[in-house]
């Protein structure tokens, strides 16, 4: 209920007329006066409420009178009245209706009380209403009000001390607030000027309001009063303490700040009586120093005392708290002074109180803040701020270094101080206590022995003091053990809080208004942008602030981190070095940022860890000390005896701690501060990435982490055994380490550009240490750098462009190359995981739009090609794999590069890397040739190509083989698309050439490129056709052959020049080449036990093969391509090429390949002129080529069926080739084919005049180079097919050549090792396939005479020579050079010698064959003019004339007929011609020839049996009666001496020569009686023809007449006188013989010349005849029974000559 409302009016208006009713009730006795007065004034009440409607103002009024009569009760001095009239006057006041007058009529009557000592407190509390309820009281009735209380606070009263102490403050406060409350009233009316620190004095008191006066004068007053001066003011002080005085101004000066900033009286007051005031009072402390209060000292000096000083040290805070601005120099002098008294020399309770003032300080940023831009940013000014830090700094080290009242470290536990909070537990400002088993340890700091107790003084921010509080205490306090210790602490970790979250926090607004202001960068602002001028910037301020106080702060926290026992501590130590080291990092200064880096790093390694990054670094912190006030601090760097929990014991990395290290929990702990401070502030590290990355790798190594997949770190046994040791706690600790730890390189994607730059820089070089240490000592490496460069790689992707350069760079310059293989797999695995990556991450814009950084991902790839190593390499391969497998079709322009690192095989790298190359390769072939640019396959060839080329494994050589057979499948399936975008590429290139002005470099331009495309497939395969290993060789061949063959149709016309030209002959020539000087010596075995067949132990052999298939293949080419390769222009020249080529491999020694190459030249005849694709007849059977011919092509080449020219591709080639080529040939293309059939004779002719020239060496030359029997048939054999085409101007020259080519052929002998393969045995009369063919060419030849124009028939002739030739063979074989032949039935199969071939079949079938063709051109102008009859005959005469001496029986028998036959043909054409006399010469050869046969002068052999005698008996008879019939009836027509001689042969036959060596048994069969029957008879018959021409033929046979008859007579007469004389004994069986020949011819010639005419009968003869009839009548008594039946069949004839003669006249003229 408020004073003024009606019910509490009318209670005030009770309540004092109840009062005053007792008033008059109490002094009705004593004290009437007052009970008048009490009575009036009842009165006087009532009236003012009866009056007034505002019953409050009129009391107000008249207080005066309404007061007086309490006034009158208190001066009765009664205390019964006293007390009810003050109760009454406090009613009054409390409802405000006092005025002036009556308040100074109050105060002056308490004044009577209080000096008569009456009603203290009642006093105290009226005086305290009376001021407190209203503003009346002003000037000396406050002053007096005031030093009424200041009187009674000085009473011996103890109760009453303390409430008038109570009531001065309250009043004092009052006064100050009534100042406070008029400001706030004037604060419209007029603005009053702002206070000037001016030299205003104190008379300027005139222009203050009242209640300001008041307020002045009592502040002034205060301030003499504690001076010790008079007052001004407050008049009638008896007595003062110093003490309450300065309480009471501290109170003031810290609840009325404004009062004295906003008025200059105040301000002045502050400056002029305040400070000095101050400073005098400090005097006693500044000059003190413990221990020299001796009495020594001729003055004795003033001791500091503690009260005072405590409440000096009090209102110090104050003033610098508030009054700062207006005290800058005065506030130097204090602080300046505060840091002096924390020197060691002072009293620890000084020390104490000065601490704590200090940590005042120190939480409060902003005025730390203005000390460092009013003095240390002031050039002649002392480095207030950096005194104090470094004040505190030392004040912490003298702790430690000088045992202050604390003990040496002893087991005592530390007592609590007073006031201290309790048994100081260990719960720091943050975290919970650490508890380990269960018992609670006394938080402490602990160096070298010294042992200090950490209490727990404040709560972190608020610096609450024990002693600066202790405003009871006079004497010093004892301080407990760690206090001054704990405050110091507890100051310093609030001034880095308080710094560094101010200094934060401004960056924070700050970048926030740039980023409003749209600059967003993160730099600071450039200096002009800052607006007020005078004051610095606030930049410059931060960083001054930061330098000034980094030095200090470090040597403190690191000695503290160093002493540290308590993990709270330790914490919150690192806490603040952390936040140090970010903030300078922020601010851009590297040096205090380093160190602070450079502190935790240090804490964090085992003490005297050598790393030398960190020491260099911490050298030049410390080796600066600083000095304040002739104090060093130093830098301390960690002492080793700790007393800490060890929780890891590993091996060191660096060289220098032999064995074992240990880590500690402080350790570990300190590296987790690292890691957060890496993670949370890791944009501002910088440099000192390097600090903070090699203390963690050399953490992470004493831990024994190791790297994982993507360079995550995991613990990992070490490699070196056991030597680290883990306790469970830090095995708990290592997952969540590395878990930080991969967090932090995560984290690296929240950095900016240049900060990612650092940490990279600062991997490499910490890569680079490592790898440093890893050279020439095998212990394994540190992978740390390289694990994470990966990780921070991975996790930037997005912007992987700014760090790829130098991250690849570094992995392979550096780390692939290593010789430390642990090192180069890793710096192997991170490149390629990374290149993975980089190409699996989804990319914006994606991969395929932004071809720059695809190649940039792949770059890396290829530079890995340069690394020698096998594992990097093998690395690379599978990486490449993956790729593939993974983007494969989404590499585009990335596949050359691709390719490049598939293709960087060399021969030198071992199996399994070319093995996983390979599989990359294969994977390209046959899953990727459609995604890649057409422009990639040339590379895909060439990779495919060089894999072929390798020689560490033949399969992959091979299967390469197989790889480029499918691309060229490829090439064929898909060639419109290729085409199309080839030619595009093609465009855009020539474009840019012409630009640049050059011509376009691509391989065989200018063909089209996707001929060019072929053109390398061919080329490479080319390349493989001369590779050293057979195999691959072969199946090279094979591929391109058939490539060529089956799609050679998509090249364009000219494409195909060069195929011929580049491809075809350069391989030609490379084969030729390496064939003719390939080895010769055998090869033991291919490797391995594989078997080598004997036809391919040489290297000469396997060439031989080679060169085979190439010819072969080329061949082919030309025979199924010509009408495409006709329209080239130099086809002739290349036709001349091929044929040189096959001529020098038919000329090669080898026989495998010489005979492949007949088969080749075969092949290209087997050509005929190109004619429309649908007409053509079979080309063979055009040709009349008999099968033999046939048969060599049928099993050549590769087993891929050919294509026709009229194929699919063909067609596709023509479709979309510009000129669409003509499908019949131009006219005048078959004239032009003779030359190169011609040339194509002139090849063979050139081939087999060198390969049948005998060699020249002596007989006995074993290593003489003779050509097989298949070749020879092979060479012979071509002639028919080429005869075909040159047939029309084949020339008598030419014949002639082919006859020497044959006879050469023929003569040829056989190696006796090939014999039994070639050679039938001897018994049987066959043809060897040579000589077959031979004969089967001159078959040809003579066909085509037979049905072509009569010109060639003068060929004729020329074949019987030939063929004569052959017929002398089997009398007497070809001699062949110097070489002995020797007979096949003596040749050893074994050695090297050489057979002759059995000729005799030969020389038979020849025979046969001219007997044929006789017959059949007999009567030809040319046979009968080359006397070709007589030429058969003279050759016919050496067999015939051997006879038994012929080689073989069948020879002379088959000579025979044939003669015959020949004769019989012959003859009658030789007496048609007789008159021209061109068969004059062969009749005397025909009678030798008839002469040497019937008289051969070689005897049968022993062995012949009778029925063969008789057979060959019966062949002679045949022969003469030829003679009978064929030559002697046609006399007249024939020379007659030729007749001659033939009589005179039938006159040698007819007469019977015994031969004198047969048995008695045979003798008259081996008489040939039968065939001298014959002659006799003939001779008979042809002397008794009619037709004798000449008188000389019928004389020559007369005269053989009568020589037979006279011999017959002879030879009776003979027998008859020896059968008489030997009596019993019988005759020898010749002689009998003989008998019975003449017998007989006697009977035959009676048989004749009864068949004659009588008329052509002699007449001599008969007188011969008749003459010998009685010598046979004498023959009768012959004993002999033969004889006896001869003689009876000579004598039966006789009678028919046993009439006489008609007559005798007539007998005469015949």
């Amino acid at each position: 209920m408020s004073t003024t409302s009606p019910e509490a009016v009318k209670k005030l208006l009770e309540n004092m007329q109840t009062d005053l009713r007792s008033l008059s009730m109490e002094c009705k006795k004593k004290f009437p006066p007052v009970k008048e007065a009490a009575e009036s004034g009842i009165v006087k009440i009532k009236t003012i409420a009866a009056r007034n409607t505002d019953i409050l103002a009129a009391l107000k009024e008249n207080s005066s009178e309404v007061v007086q009569p309490f006034l009158m009760g208190c001066g009765t001095k009664e205390p019964k009245i006293t007390q009810l009239c003050l109760a009454a006057i406090q009613r009054l006041m409390s409802h405000e209706v006092v005025s002036e007058t009556a308040a100074g009529n109050i105060i002056n009557m308490l004044w009577q009380l209080m000096e008569n000592g009456l009603e203290e407190l009642k006093l105290l509390q009226t005086v305290l209403v009376l001021l407190t309820t209203n503003t009346v009281v002003h000037d000396e009735v406050l002053s007096k009000a005031i030093v009424l209380c200041f009187r009674l606070h000085f009473t011996k009263d103890n109760i009453t001390n303390n409430t008038a102490a109570a009531t001065v403050r309250q009043v004092v406060t009052v006064v100050f607030e009534r100042m406070v409350a008029e400001d706030e009233r004037c604060k419209g009316m007029a603005e009053e000027p702002p206070p000037v620190q001016g030299n205003s004095n104190r008379r300027s008191v005139s222009t203050l309001r009242p209640s300001a006066k008041d307020a002045y004068m009592l502040f002034q007053d205060l301030c003499q009063l504690v001076n010790a001066d008079a007052p001004y003011w407050l008049v009638g002080m008896t007595e003062m303490t110093r003490t309450f005085g300065l309480e009471l101004l501290e109170s003031v000066l810290n609840d009325f700040p404004q009062v004295f900033l906003q008025h200059q009286e105040f301000s002045f007051l502050l400056k002029e009586r305040v400070c000095p005031l101050v400073i005098k009072l400090f005097s006693p402390n500044i000059k003190f120093r413990q221990g020299n209060s001796s009495a020594a000292s001729p003055a004795p000096v003033e001791k500091p005392y503690f009260p005072i000083c405590m409440r000096l040290l009090r209102v110090v805070s104050v003033l610098i708290k508030h009054f700062y601005s207006l005290l800058v120099t005065e506030c130097e002098i204090f602080l300046s002074l505060l840091v002096k008294f924390l020197d060691g020399e002072k009293p620890q309770w000084l020390r104490a109180v000065a601490v704590e003032s200090v940590h005042r300080l120190c939480v409060q940023p902003h005025l730390l803040r203005s000390f460092c831009q009013s003095y240390d940013m002031k050039q002649h000014s002392t480095k207030v701020f950096r005194d104090i830090v470094n004040a505190l700094g030392s004040f912490i080290q003298s702790l430690f270094i000088v045992p202050s009242a604390g003990n040496p470290a002893s087991i005592n536990a530390p007592a609590g101080g007073s006031g201290s909070s309790g048994q100081g537990s260990s719960q720091g400002g943050q975290g919970s206590a650490s508890v380990s088993g269960g018992l609670t340890t006394q938080a402490a700091f602990e160096y070298r022995g010294t042992w200090i107790p950490l209490m727990n003084v404040s709560v972190q921010g608020s610096a609450k003091a024990t002693y600066l509080e202790m405003l009871d205490k006079v004497e010093p306090p004892s301080i407990p053990e760690g206090y001054a210790m704990s405050v110091a602490f507890s100051a310093l970790l609030d001034l880095v809080r308080g710094i560094t979250s101010m200094i934060d926090r401004e960056l924070a607004k700050e970048e926030e208004e740039r980023e409003a202001a749209g600059q967003g960068s993160s730099e600071p602002p450039p200096t002009q942008s800052q607006s007020s001028p005078e004051e610095p910037l606030a930049h410059q301020v931060w960083e001054e602030m930061v330098s000034a106080c980094w030095c200090g702060l470090l040597a403190a926290l690191s000695l503290l981190l160093d002493a540290s026992t308590d993990e709270t501590a330790t914490e919150n130590i690192l806490k603040a070095e952390m936040t140090m080291a970010a903030l300078c990092g922020r601010l851009g200064l590297v040096t205090p940022r380093d160190a602070f880096i450079t502190a935790i790093c240090k804490a964090s390694l085992p003490p005297h860890y050598a790393l030398t990054v960190l020491n260099s670094n911490a050298a030049n912190i410390s080796n600066k000390t600083y000095s304040i006030q002739g104090q060093n601090v130093q830098i301390i760097s960690p002492s080793s005896e700790s007393h800490q929990q060890v929780v890891a014991v590993g091996q060191p990395l660096s060289v220098q701690p032999q064995g074992t290290v240990v880590l500690t929990a402080k350790n570990i702990q300190c590296m987790r501060t690292l890691l957060n401070l890496a993670h949370c502030h890791g944009a501002v590290l910088g440099t000192s990435w390097q600090l903070v990355l090699a203390t963690l790798q050399h953490l992470v190594w004493i831990l024994g982490l190791k790297p994982g997949v993507g360079g995550a770190l995991k613990p990992g046994r070490a490699v070196e055994g056991t030597s680290t040791v883990l306790t469970t706690a830090v095995m708990t600790d290592l997952p969540v380490i590395s878990n930080i730890l991969s967090r932090l390189f995560e984290s690296s994607q929240y950095l900016d550009d240049v900060s990612l730059h650092h940490l990279i820089n600062a991997l490499c070089s910490l890569s680079m240490e490592a790898m440093e240490m890893a050279y020439g000592n095998n212990k394994e490496p540190s992978l740390f750098a390289v694990a994470k460069l990966l990780e921070t790689g991975l996790v930037n992707m997005d912007r992987i462009e700014i760090l790829w350069r130098p991250l690849t760079a570094h992995l392979l310059e550096k780390v692939c190359q290593h010789p430390n293989a642990r090192m180069r797999e890793w710096g192997a695995e991170a490149v390629t995981s990374l290149i993975k990556a980089g190409l699996a991450y989804k990319h914006d814009p994606p991969l395929s739009q932004n071809q720059r950084l695809q190649l940039l991902l792949l770059n890396p790839l290829k530079e890995l090609s340069n690394v020698l190593h096998a594992d990097i390499r093998q690395k690379q391969l599978e990486c490449v794999l993956q790729i593939l497998q993974s983007q494969g079709d989404s590499l585009g322009p990335g596949w050359p590069l691709v390719l490049g690192v598939i293709g960087a095989i060399r021969n030198d790298q071992g199996e399994s890397l070319i093995r996983t190359a390979f599989q990359c390769l294969q994977l390209v072939v046959t899953d990727f040739l459609p995604t890649m640019p057409c422009t990639c396959l040339q590379i895909v060839v060439n990779v495919a190509g060089s894999f072929g080329l390798q020689n560490q494994e033949l399969n992959i050589s091979l299967t390469s083989i197989g790889l480029l057979w499918n691309i060229s499948d490829y090439f064929f399936q898909r060639g419109e698309a290729i085409t199309e975008e080839l030619e595009k590429e093609e465009a855009i290139l020539e474009k840019q050439a012409q630009e640049k002005g050059e011509p376009l470099n691509r391989p065989f331009h200018p063909a089209p490129p996707f001929d060019c495309l072929w053109l390398c497939l061919y080329a490479k395969l080319g390349e493989l056709c001369v590779d050293p290993r057979p195999a691959v060789r072969k199946s090279a061949g094979q591929t391109m052959f058939s490539t060529i063959a089956a799609h050679g149709t998509l090249l364009q016309q000219p494409t195909w020049h060069i195929v011929v030209w580049k491809v075809l002959f350069h391989l030609l020539d490379c084969v030729r080449k390496s064939s003719t000087t390939a080895d010769k010596e055998k090869i033991e075995s291919g490797g391995g036990n594989i078997l080598i067949h004997h036809s391919r132990d040489t290297a000469e052999k396997q060439w031989a093969e080679t060169w085979v298939l190439t010819l072969a293949g080329v061949a082919r080419i030309f025979n199924t391509r010509r009408y495409l390769l006709q329209q080239l222009g130099d086809f002739f020249k290349a036709w001349e090429v091929l044929l040189d080529h096959i001529q020098s491999a038919a000329l090669s020694k080898n026989n495998e390949v010489s005979l492949a190459a007949l088969k080749s030249f075969q092949e290209i005849l087997q050509l005929v002129t190109p004619v429309k694709d649908t007409d053509k007849p079979d080309a063979l059977a055009a040709m009349g080529v008999p099968p033999v011919l046939i048969d060599p092509l049928t099993a050549s080449g590769p087993g891929r069926p050919l294509l026709r020219s009229d194929s699919l591709a063909e067609r596709l080639a023509q479709r979309y080739s510009n000129n669409t080529q003509p499908t019949a040939p131009p006219p005048g293309e078959e004239l032009d084919d003779s030359a190169l059939w011609w040339s194509a004779w002139n090849t063979w002719y050139r081939t087999g005049i060198e390969c049948t020239r005998p060699p020249t060496g002596s007989t006995g030359d074993k290593l003489a180079f003779v050509p097989s029997q298949p070749f020879l048939t092979a060479l012979v054999q071509i002639f028919p097919a080429l005869y075909q085409h040159i047939a029309g101007s084949f020339s008598m020259e030419d014949l002639r050549k082919l006859g020497v080519i044959l006879h050469g052929a023929v003569s040829v002998p056989i190696s006796s090792d090939a014999s039994p393969f070639i050679l039938p045995s001897y018994t049987e009369a066959v043809l060897t396939s040579l000589q077959e063919a031979v004969l089967t060419a001159l078959d040809v030849l003579q066909k085509a005479i037979c049905v072509g124009p009569e010109n060639l028939q003068v060929m004729y002739p020329a074949i019987f020579e030939q063929l004569l030739q052959f017929v002398e063979f089997s009398c007497k074989p070809p001699q062949y050079g110097k070489i002995e032949t020797k007979h096949v039935a003596n040749a050893k199969y074994n050695q090297a010698e050489w057979v002759a071939l059995n000729y005799v079949p030969f020389a038979e079938k020849s025979l046969e064959v001219v007997v044929d063709l006789y017959h059949k051109t007999a009567c030809h102008k040319a046979v009968i003019n080359e006397k070709v009859l007589e030429n058969i005959i003279k050759t016919l005469r050496m067999p015939l004339g051997l006879k038994y001496a012929c080689p073989a029986e069948s020879t002379w028998k088959l000579a025979v007929s044939s003669l015959l036959k020949v004769l019989s043909i012959g003859l009658p054409v030789a007496r048609q011609h007789a008159s021209s006399g061109k068969f004059d010469t062969m009749w005397p050869e025909l009678a030798n020839a008839f002469e040497d046969f019937l008289f051969t002068k070689s005897t049968p052999p022993d062995n012949l049996s009778i029925q063969e005698f008789q057979k060959n008996e019966a062949i002679d008879v045949e022969v003469v009666q030829l003679i009978s019939t064929e030559i002697l009836p046609f006399a007249n027509f024939i020379p007659k001496d030729f007749v001659g001689q033939i009589m005179a042969m039938l006159n040698k036959g007819s007469i019977h020569s015994q031969s004198s060596s047969f048995t008695e048994a045979e003798i008259d069969v081996r008489m040939r009686e039968e065939f001298s029957k014959v002659c006799f008879e003939t001779l008979l018959q042809f002397s008794f023809s009619n037709k004798v021409s000449t008188p000389q033929e019928g004389y020559i046979s007369r005269m053989a007449l009568s020589v037979l008859l006279q011999r017959a007579q002879d030879v009776l007469q003979r027998y008859v006188e020896d059968e008489r004389l030997s009596g019993r004994c019988p005759l020898p069986r010749q002689q009998v013989t003989e008998i019975i020949f003449v017998l007989k011819a006697v009977s035959t010639l009676m048989d004749s010349l009864k068949k004659t005419q009588p008329e052509n009968v002699d007449g001599n003869t008969w007188a011969q005849v008749i003459a010998l009839y009685p010598t046979l009548v004498e023959c009768i008594t012959c004993s002999s029974s033969e004889i006896s039946s001869a003689l009876k069949e000579a004598l039966g004839p006789f009678k028919d000559f046993m009439q006489p003669p008609a007559s005798k006249v007539q007998n005469g003229e015949s």
